[in-house]
């Protein structure tokens, strides 16, 4: 049964009321609400209906109404309010993940010896913050003849621009439309959501304005891009050239020059949402000079929405079982460690020779 707006209404209101005062809900209290128009009488009808309907109980014949599962899962679905996090909640989330963060960025390059040193091949250890920043607005200035400004404010209060050539000649009304059709599509809309599909749709409702939209789209992609910050580090090149695989020279120095932190921050691993190991075998590496190597990477929780990961680059006859056990390992104990509320010492690198699960 749909249920109607007054009801609804009242329903909203009686697990507010609940929500803040752990206590049965009477239809008085509901009455005295600000924004409630109705009638104790009325309230108490809805009420009674509501408690027939399911969405809310009676634990006591005489004690008011709680929420039940059911009615808990239309507020949710459909009747709370938003909520703005005050400026004293965001300082002080902000602050807990800088923190965090600056005790990560400590052991990347601890982790990257160490995994280096279990494996005995090159290791990568990466630390990633979470990637939730969005457009929040998009706003388009003319800015003289031939030229716009692109403006983006971001949700977490960056506000970052760009100067844009004009293909075509464009009057106010044009840029108008097209930041009614930007804000309504792709505002609030996490990276991943920034579609070639997406960009067509844009395109089909931007008017004259519609050769903007691609050059709108990457500039937004590559500012979400960049408020991603990865912490990386890599340890152990020089091992590499103990393996026969790299006893040519020129081939060993092309190898160890794409093993660093801007190459392979490129990797999937590195950004993908997904947890557990991944391995890139020789040629479906994207640097051509990794085409004979294999990457073995793994990722770990760190919380409060972050990620880590650790990997290794060695050839591709490696002991994939070994040294995915070691990696798996490593990968429990740091997640192990940062999930803790106290933080315990790396853990140590296998023995050699031994196996673990």
């Amino acid at each position: 049964m749909e249920l109607s707006q007054r009801k609804k209404k009242v329903l909203r209101s009686v697990v507010d009321l609940y929500i803040r005062t752990a206590e049965p809900v009477g239809s008085k209290a509901v009455a005295e609400l600000p924004d409630m128009n109705y009638s104790s009488a009325t309230i108490r009808n809805e009420m009674a209906d509501l408690t027939a309907l399911g969405y809310l109980e009676q634990p006591h014949t005489s004690a008011g109404r709680v929420p039940s599962a059911a009615g808990y899962r239309m507020y949710v679905d459909e009747l709370m309010a938003d909520y703005r996090l005050s400026i004293d909640e965001t300082r002080s989330i902000n602050t807990a993940i800088e923190e965090k963060m600056q005790r990560v960025d400590k052991l990347v390059e601890k982790v990257a010896k160490l995994v280096s040193q279990a494996t005995d091949l090159p290791a990568i250890s990466a630390a990633a913050r979470p990637g939730g920043a969005c457009v929040k607005h998009y706003e388009l200035i003319l800015a003289g003849k031939g030229s716009i400004i692109l403006v983006l404010m971001l949700t977490n209060d960056q506000v970052v621009n760009k100067l844009i050539k004009l293909p075509v000649e464009l009057t106010e009304s044009d840029l108008k439309l097209l930041s009614a059709v930007l804000n309504a599509a792709m505002a609030d809309i996490p990276l991943e959501g920034l579609t070639h599909e997406l960009m067509e749709k844009v395109t089909r409702s931007a008017g004259a304005a519609s050769a903007l939209v691609p050059v709108i789209l990457d500039f937004t992609q590559e500012t979400l891009k960049n408020q991603r910050g990865v912490n990386m580090a890599v340890a152990g090149q020089s091992r590499l050239l103990g393996l026969p695989e790299y006893r040519d020279v020129d081939k060993a120095q092309r190898v160890m020059e794409s093993i660093d932190e801007e190459a392979l921050s490129n990797l999937p691993a590195v950004m993908e949402n997904s947890m557990g190991t991944k391995v890139i075998v020789g040629p479906e590496n994207v640097s051509e000079e990794l085409k004979d190597t294999s990457v073995v990477m793994t990722k770990f929780d760190i919380g409060d929405g972050m990620h880590g990961m650790i990997g290794v680059v060695g050839p591709t006859r490696m002991d994939y079982a070994k040294v995915t056990a070691r990696l798996s390992y490593f990968a429990e104990s740091l997640s192990k460690m940062f999930t803790k509320p106290e933080s315990p010492q790396l853990p140590e690198p296998p023995a050699a020779g031994e196996h673990t699960e």
